[in-house]
Parts: structure tokens; C-alpha cells; sequence
């Protein structure tokens, strides 16, 4: 940790900022980064990346919403991923499917996601499991983890302030979004038997998710 941050000062600045409660402004950053423009266009860009450029767009909010996933059949996923092709060869290949669905939300509204874990049987592993946010006729994903031969019971994506996937402390859903879903891919294994499990198997291992939302709504001046 120390050697990431002694190789990226602006990262550490702003690492800084953030643990003495100081909330960072990119508008009002130190003096030390005004006088180097390069240096605050710098800080400007990775502001807005670790802050899922939220910080640069006003909202009023408008509480909080709950999920609480039980499960679903077992449904192929339908729709491509935007921003994992990977995935999309995966569908092809009949590796992947729907752990949780059938979550709806207000595409008027605009989301960020607090939290969200799950509950999977700790010998099933060899698979990705990730949230997922519709967007028009597309998916694009929110989180994922990769679960090893064994893993704990309860597994969290996003805990408040970190997305284990892209590191940014906000997570937002992207626009106009109407609904999430839980998507697991890969080659399910039993670390017990060291053999392959079909996803039917692998589905009746899942014990269901937690997933937390806040709600806003944009302001326009």
C-alpha cells in the first residue's frame, strides 16, 4: 500500500484528504496542485474517477431502497454486457446465468449502489458473480468478485465507500436504468469433489443477496 502511493502522490493527496474528513473539492483543491496546472488537471480527472463522477453533477436525495434477493430459476442471461465482452463470450458458450432477478427500478430516478452481498455455499467456486444494471437493451456491470475453491459464506461486492471491482468510493447505475440483476459466469466447481458442477447445482448453492440503493434525483438549474 505504502509503495502504490509513494509512486502516485495525487492518488496519496487525495487519500489524505479523504481520512482527515475533508471533503475534496475539486474546484478548491490545495495550492500546492494550482500552481502546477498539469498537476491539477491531473487531480481533476482521477477526483472525478474515484468519485464516479458524481462529485461533478447535482442531486437531491431521495432516501434509501432495500433488496433482498431469494433467488430465481434459472435463467441465461439475454442481454450483452457493454462494458465486459468477456461475458458476452461466456453467454455464448452457456457458462453463465442469472442468480437473482427481476428487480425493477424507476428509470427517472438515478441510483447508487451502498452495498450489496451474497450468500453462496463456501465450496462452490471457479465462477465470477457480479451485479448488473439494464440499460436500454444492454447490460452493463456494476461489480464482481471471483470466487475461489473456498471462500466465506457471505460475500461482499461493495461495502459503503469501496467497489471492490473498479476501487471508486460511488458507485452509480448509469442512466435511465430500470432494473439490476445478479449474474454469476465461469465453470462451477465442488472444491469437496474437485470436479465440475452443472449450474443447476451451482444455483441450489445460492442463498440468496443484500443489496442497498440510494435514490436521487438530478437537479437542473
Amino acid at each position: 500500500k505504502r509503495r502504490i502511493l509513494k509512486s502516485q502522490p495525487l492518488l496519496k493527496e487525495y487519500k489524505e484528504a479523504k481520512e482527515d474528513g475533508h471533503y475534496v473539492n475539486i474546484s478548491t483543491a490545495s495550492s500546492s496542485l494550482m500552481e502546477k496546472s498539469d498537476n491539477y488537471i491531473d487531480f481533476k480527472l482521477i477526483s472525478s474517477i474515484l468519485e464516479g463522477n458524481f462529485a461533478n453533477c447535482k442531486y437531491r436525495a431521495l432516501g434509501k431502497e432495500e433488496i433482498n434477493g431469494e433467488g430465481t430459476a434459472l435463467i441465461v442471461p439475454e442481454r450483452l454486457c457493454l462494458n465486459n465482452k468477456r461475458l458476452n463470450i461466456w453467454l455464448f458458450q452457456g457458462k453463465a446465468a442469472i442468480l437473482d432477478a427481476h428487480f425493477k427500478l424507476d428509470p427517472s430516478r438515478r441510483y447508487s449502489v451502498d452495498s450489496i452481498s451474497f450468500k453462496m455455499k463456501t465450496t462452490i467456486g471457479k465462477i465470477v458473480v457480479g451485479l448488473f444494471a439494464h440499460f436500454g437493451p444492454y447490460m452493463f456491470q456494476i461489480s464482481g468478485l471471483r470466487l475461489g475453491s473456498l471462500h466465506a459464506e457471505e460475500i461482499s461486492h461493495i461495502k459503503p465507500g469501496v467497489n471492490f471491482l473498479k476501487m471508486e468510493s460511488i458507485s452509480m447505475l448509469p442512466p435511465h436504468c430500470d432494473g439490476v440483476v445478479l449474474v454469476a459466469w465461469g465453470e462451477p466447481n465442488d472444491s469437496i469433489t474437485d470436479s465440475g458442477v452443472s449450474w443447476i447445482e451451482a444455483k441450489k448453492s445460492y442463498h440468496g443477496m443484500k443489496l442497498v440503493l440510494s435514490q436521487y434525483e438530478e437537479l437542473v438549474e
